[in-house]
């Protein structure tokens, strides 16, 4: 079992920065691939970013490629999503799920623990 708290939401204008957090429970974190979801009102919850047990292998959603950095610090327990120039579009509830294995995935259905969110909100 894996409990998930994600930190670090609110309110930016555009071009602004965030950083998230999402401290993990449990021991095994580091055998966890972990991923960033976010979810806008009227729509479907979307991959942002994952990386995999060791950090060494990351995925971003094209739509924040070059703009978005995922990381994770073992050690403590946590992964970060560094969100810089950021747009209204970005708009949504953030999500950290876990999945078990090293390996990292990008679909809902793939990650068994999710946090309760954090709300992003970018004015223009």
């Amino acid at each position: 079992q894996v409990q998930l708290v994600e930190s670090g939401g609110g309110l930016v204008q555009a071009g602004g920065s965030l950083r998230l957090s999402c401290a993990a429970s449990g021991r095994t974190f580091s055998s966890y691939g972990m991923g960033w979801f976010r979810q806008a009102p009227g729509k479907e919850r979307e991959p942002v970013a994952a990386i995999s047990w060791s950090g060494g292998s990351t995925y971003y959603a094209d739509s924040v490629k070059g703009r978005f950095t995922i990381s994770r610090d073992n050690a403590k327990n946590t992964v970060y999503l560094q969100m810089n120039s950021l747009k209204p579009e970005d708009t949504a509830v953030y999500y950290c799920a876990a999945r078990g294995g090293f390996g990292f995935g990008v679909a809902v259905r793939e990650y068994a623990y999710w946090g309760q969110g954090t709300q992003v909100t970018v004015s223009s």
